[in-house]
């Protein structure tokens, strides 16, 4: 156990977290709604500090992050919990496993080991993912902190569900953050257990604080794919930057939510289509290999500057430019 960052002592020996927007007071004994913050005798504890259940090397596209050094890979770490409780969630069996079981599992592993095993497998980044990185904040940190220090980038993959007071302390060392912008506030409190605002919030932050960022919506049919819910989205990037890369993924039924079938590619071309002509940059679709809407188009020419098939990739461009027309496309490029 190690010590949580970012709580308050109040009395009766409970506590309040600020970890993320939901604030929890947890009372002595009990844990947070991400079930891995721990009240004992008025101390908050992280209870997952370095028990890491994954670790894995992954090309960068399958944060995905397709304007984020291209064609590297990144070392995959995640710890078990998550402060969301999506009923479609594709890692349900890790995020949500403090839920349904006393003890924490994972191997017990320290911040000099994860950057080293980055350093030997030839990774351009250390990404935390495949659950929810703030609930790992503290073990995410050091680790991060270190990489930095080594010149190895950082990358969330994350619900933005991180209060302000945490991504501020993040951002220093954190390179990129593909955040999930996963519907409407009724969206959210029905299917994730949580609200629309602070990830707005947390989105625009990351972006004025200079973390590259990139949105990822799982269009699910009859949950969050009608005209209202997208236009919002659109008008939403637009209004932070239309050269945010935005990616729309295929939905398959899974986990709690396997009422409605996958998403038909048809309304996936669909939204992308209209993204672009409502001044969209770049709009990708996501889970659908081969289907095109995976490449990235230079917006000037219409030329394909990198060309995707599943997680390769071909870069054509030629210092962050489009080896054509010469414009200058925005990422984070080698």
């Amino acid at each position: 156990m190690k010590e949580a960052m970012f709580y308050e002592k109040l009395d009766d020996h409970k506590v309040r977290c600020f970890l993320c927007a939901h604030h929890c007071i947890v009372p002595e004994g009990r844990r947070g709604i991400c079930s891995v913050r721990e009240n004992r005798e008025g101390v908050l504890y992280s209870l997952v500090y370095g028990k890491l259940v994954s670790m894995n090397v992954d090309p960068i596209e399958k944060k995905p992050l397709f304007h984020f050094y291209p064609a590297s890979k990144s070392f995959s770490i995640s710890t078990v919990g998550c402060n969301f409780k999506c009923r479609h969630c594709q890692n349900y069996d890790i995020a949500q496993y403090p839920l349904e079981h006393d003890h924490i599992p994972g191997e017990n592993v320290t911040p000099e080991q994860v950057v080293d095993a980055a350093e030997r497998a030839g990774c351009r980044s250390i990404s935390y993912t495949y659950t929810e990185p703030t609930i790992f904040y503290e073990f995410a940190y050091d680790c991060a902190r270190l990489a930095h220090e080594r010149g190895i980038k950082n990358v969330f993959v994350s619900n933005g569900y991180t209060s302000l007071e945490a991504a501020k302390l993040m951002a220093p060392f954190l390179d990129a953050n593909n955040i999930d912008l996963k519907g409407d506030d009724e969206f959210y409190k029905k299917v994730c257990g949580a609200r629309l605002q602070p990830v707005l919030d947390t989105i625009k932050l990351m972006k004025d604080l200079g973390v590259w960022v990139e949105l990822t919506t799982l269009i699910i049919p009859a949950y969050n794919d009608s005209e209202k819910t997208v236009s919002g989205i659109i008008d939403f990037i637009n209004s932070i930057d239309p050269s945010m890369p935005w990616h729309i993924s295929r939905f398959y039924p899974t986990y709690k939510l396997v009422d409605q079938p996958g998403t038909p590619v048809d309304t996936l071309r669909s939204i992308r289509n209209k993204g672009i002509q409502e001044g969209l940059k770049f709009v990708y679709i996501g889970n659908v290999p081969g289907e095109g809407g995976e490449n990235t188009y230079c917006p000037e020419c219409k030329e394909v500057i990198i060309d995707r098939v599943g997680y390769s990739a071909v870069v054509k461009l030629e210092n962050g430019s489009c080896y054509k027309c010469k414009t200058l496309i925005d990422g984070v490029w080698p």
